[in-house]
């Protein structure tokens, strides 16, 4: 018989590739390999889609940078002979400081608006208490009423934070998830660098009455965005979820494989069972290994990322450079900072999509590491310098200004971008919204902390013995990471819960090979021929002749 006497079986999303060759004393055909080539409409969904899904989401993260960046501007305006509200050291720290106490209580509320009332509800939740923050300091007569402000526009931000990346990771795929992800990072950095240019020429009150604007849009437009098809499958409601990945991935897209792998995983992980856990049920999951591992594993690399000094940078940077000895422009710096803050950001996106979590967190540790402890090294000098009788006059001022840049450089690629990212991925779906907002209450806790304690520890240690220590804090975590972070670059929110739970033992991909014979028996395509019987079982060394 001839290769035309076959009759070959394929789905319809796949082709087979066979090779027939023939030989002088009878036809013969030869199975060479059968390989499946996935229509690539069906294997991923529109992309623009996923990424204005995305982008909304993260328009709230805008507002995180402007509060992070306010008090940076609002402290030297309100320590001025000539302000309207004149604070001292101890106020200013209040000032800076009192976000980072309502952010941690928000960060708790989300998680339980997150997994009892969807993703979408809770970022549109979030935007309230941040309005009414804004207006308030607008209206401020009093530092009393800036603390309101800033209690309230902290809580916000709080709110944001988890619901804005667990959506993320959840309306996009693999491919896209990582460099997605961190457009809350991007956003951050982009409100911090809007503050730092308007604070630069405009009063603290104008400055407040603009940045209402984000949390408005953000408002506006999440209402037309729809809820995440993981959060409606763990609600038992495929028809939604079909509904919400039509919208994200578009027509083309296989959707009913994709709502199938979720019910199964689901299934599996008994996040489906019931619209809602039981307090006993609850506790359970976050006692698990799958739950506790990732949740120690980012409590600390958020400690050692704070402790590293970035949020002293970025809410004292004004003060800083002024106290750095440089001849520049404190506010050109600081606007200067906050554009290489953006832009490095995003260069951390792209990088996270193409070198993964592991070598940017490297990057950051060992970087931050050296600059701070240079920075130190140098005020221990100019300390000197100043207190010499008669004064010494500062040299290489430009050195303090370049290791604050290089340290916003490197820091910016991991630390400000991967451990928000992993909020989104390491978690099990069933309490991905409380833990996320668990872990995203001790960050901020942690930035209460360092920003709180700055003043107190310039006193103690004087500001080079502060900076040193933040460099050692950096060499520390370095070593951690190295020793526990796990890379999730291209891996399912599946296959990383399955690492956590202990069902996988790595995330590593198998080495070229070792999987081969099974593929060959499990997933070629099966074939009968002519006179209807199969093939024999095709042997991974060699090529069978067919009789």
């Amino acid at each position: 018989m001839t290769g035309k006497d076959s009759v070959v079986l394929v789905d319809k999303d796949t082709v087979p590739q066979i090779m027939a060759t023939g030989e002088k004393k009878g036809a013969m055909v030869t199975l060479a390999t059968v390989e499946s080539q996935p229509n690539k409409a069906a294997e991923r969904g529109k992309a623009m889609r996923q990424v204005i899904a995305a982008f909304v989401a993260n328009i709230g993260t805008i507002n995180t940078g402007l509060i992070f960046g306010f008090s940076a501007v609002v402290i030297p305006q309100l320590q001025a002979a000539d302000s309207l509200i004149p604070v001292d050291e101890s106020q200013s720290s209040w000032v800076a400081s009192l976000s980072a106490i309502g952010t941690p209580i928000g960060c708790l509320l989300s998680g339980y608006v997150m997994d009892n009332f969807g993703r979408k509800k809770a970022l549109i939740a979030t935007q309230i208490p941040t309005i009414i923050g804004w207006i308030v300091i607008a209206c401020a007569s009093n530092v009393g009423m800036i603390y309101a402000g800033r209690v309230l526009t902290g809580f916000g931000s709080g709110m944001v934070g988890a619901p804005a990346r667990v959506y993320t990771s959840e309306v996009t795929q693999p491919h896209l998830r990582g460099m997605l992800c961190a457009l809350a990072s991007t956003g951050i950095s982009l409100g911090v660098l809007i503050q730092y240019t308007l604070g630069a020429f405009t009063t603290w009150k104008f400055l407040s009455g603009v940045s209402i604007i984000v949390p408005v849009a953000a408002l506006i437009l999440m209402l037309l965005m729809p809820e995440t098809p993981n959060y409606l499958v763990s609600k038992q409601k495929p028809e939604k979820a079909r509904r919400s990945l039509a919208r994200l991935r578009g027509s083309s897209y296989n959707i009913d494989r994709e709502v199938e792998q979720l019910q199964s995983f689901a299934a599996k992980t008994n996040a489906s069972g019931k619209k809602s856990l039981s307090l006993r049920e609850t506790v359970q999951a976050l006692v698990h290994p799958s739950c506790l591992k990732p949740f120690a594993i980012l409590t600390i690399y958020f400690m050692m990322y704070q402790f590293s000094g970035v949020n002293t940078i970025t809410f004292y940077a004004v003060e800083i450079f002024r106290d750095s000895g440089t001849t520049m422009d404190k506010n050109t710096c600081t606007i200067l900072l906050g554009v290489v803050r953006l832009i490095f950001t995003i260069v951390g996106a792209i990088l996270l999509r193409r070198c993964g979590r592991r070598p940017l967190t490297f990057i950051s540790g060992i970087g931050c590491g050296f600059t701070m402890v240079g920075l130190g090294v140098y005020l221990y000098f100019k300390h000197q310098w100043d207190t010499a009788v008669p004064p010494i006059e500062p040299t290489a001022t430009w050195f303090p200004v370049a290791c604050i840049f290089i340290f916003i450089t490197t820091c910016t690629v991991g630390f400000l971008v991967v451990p928000w990212v992993m909020i989104g991925e390491l978690y099990p779906m069933k309490v991905r919204g409380l833990v996320g907002g668990f872990t995203t209450c001790m960050a901020h806790s942690f930035v209460f902390i360092v920003v709180k304690t700055y003043p107190f520890l310039t006193h103690v240690l004087e500001r080079h013995g502060t900076f040193i220590l933040y460099g050692c804090f950096s060499f520390v975590g370095t070593i951690f990471f190295y020793l526990c972070l796990p890379e999730t670059k291209g891996k399912t929110l599946q296959e990383i819960e399955d690492y956590f739970s202990g069902r996988t033992k790595t995330l590593k991909k198998p080495k070229a090979g070792t999987n081969g014979q099974q593929n060959d028996e499990n997933d070629g395509q099966q074939m009968l021929l002519a006179n209807g019987t199969k093939p024999a079982v095709l042997s991974p060394e060699k090529n069978k002749l067919l009789p």
